[in-house]
């Protein structure tokens, strides 16, 4: 079934229904929490009822966005009565962690997504990798529906097109992408403004420990791969508000001659959230797939079960090779 049949299918089971439950995946990025919220406001905009869960609240430097405060936990929701589940930017369904308890056999599950790994979860498929992000196709989705846009739909999409491709610098930038941006810029918001509250500078109080980590960062495999380890002690030493990851992917991506770079998280004493980016040739989203994973070519991730110290081993003796 091509892409245009497929947004027609989900606009026709969305007009049949009245009850709706969106989500996206957990430690939410701009382009889950925009995509899942524009389609909470499109949904709204039918008369639909729309609860928006996340196994995670909205990351503080993204509660700007319009819509953010109607993002719940699902920790803190007991019951949720739904007709369809959509969820958004979303590779396999284990992502969407606590919410998966409300998924009910048997009722719609419309899976949006843009991820090459999406393992074809739901009940009806929406996956296009072209796309350069997930809302990228909720523009396209909208376009169908002939839904008249509105300033506050246009700061959602442009926000989650915006940071997916990193300022329409990464490759998965279309011409397509670019025409969806002069759409979306009619609206008269200001693309200054939000690339300033999108990729917000060092808080003065992060600058000496995010200084530290960059020193502590390991370089290895012939000075091709960054390794950044981050314990639960040592992220606790920054601003929720401050974007950490992001910045020490930029900063790390920065450096001659660097293929990769890895961040590993602890989240337990036994699990650790391992990013990855590149650059040039290496294929992450294959490498995330090695611990069931996903993600794109350049921008992937997945969860090691072991120690941190042991969990980066794992992860550079994969990398090594496949370098």
């Amino acid at each position: 079934m091509n892409l245009m049949k497929q947004y027609k299918t989900v606009l026709s089971v969305i007009n049949r229904h009245q009850k709706f439950l969106v989500s996206t995946h957990h430690n939410p990025d701009a382009d889950a929490i925009c995509s899942a919220l524009s389609m909470a406001q499109f949904l709204k905009s039918k008369g639909k009822t729309v609860q928006v869960l996340n196994e995670d609240p909205c990351p503080q430097w993204l509660q700007f966005l319009p819509g953010s405060s109607t993002l719940k936990k699902a920790a803190d929701i007991k019951k949720i009565d739904y007709e369809v589940a959509i969820v958004t930017d979303c590779g396999d369904l284990k992502r969407v962690g606590g919410v998966a308890k409300f998924l009910q056999a048997g009722k719609p599950l419309i899976n949006i997504d843009h991820h090459v790994t999406n393992d074809q979860f739901g009940t009806i498929n929406v996956v296009d990798s072209k796309a350069s992000s997930s809302c990228e196709m909720m523009f396209n989705l909208f376009e169908e529906a002939k839904q008249p846009l509105n300033k506050n739909l246009a700061i959602l999409l442009y926000a989650g097109i915006m940071t997916d491709t990193g300022s329409f610098r990464f490759e998965n930038t279309s011409a397509h992408t670019h025409a969806v941006a002069e759409k979306l810029m009619a609206f008269k918001f200001s693309a200054t403004d939000m690339y300033d509250r999108l990729y917000i500078g060092i808080p003065v109080a992060d600058m000496k420990p995010f200084t530290d980590l960059i020193h502590k960062a390991q370089l290895v495999d012939r000075n091709r791969v960054y390794c950044v380890s981050l314990s639960k002690k040592l992220a606790a030493r920054f601003s929720k508000s401050f974007d950490l990851k992001e910045k020490l992917f930029a900063f790390l991506r920065s450096v001659e001659g660097i293929e990769v770079v890895v961040i590993l998280t602890e989240i337990g004493p036994k699990e650790i959230r391992i990013n990855l980016r590149s650059q040039g040739d290496f294929d992450v989203a294959r490498l995330a797939q090695q611990f069931e994973g996903g993600g794109h070519r350049k921008a992937a991730g997945c969860k090691i079960y072991d120690s941190l110290t042991q969990a980066q081993k794992i992860i550079c003796q994969a990398i090594h090779k496949d370098l």
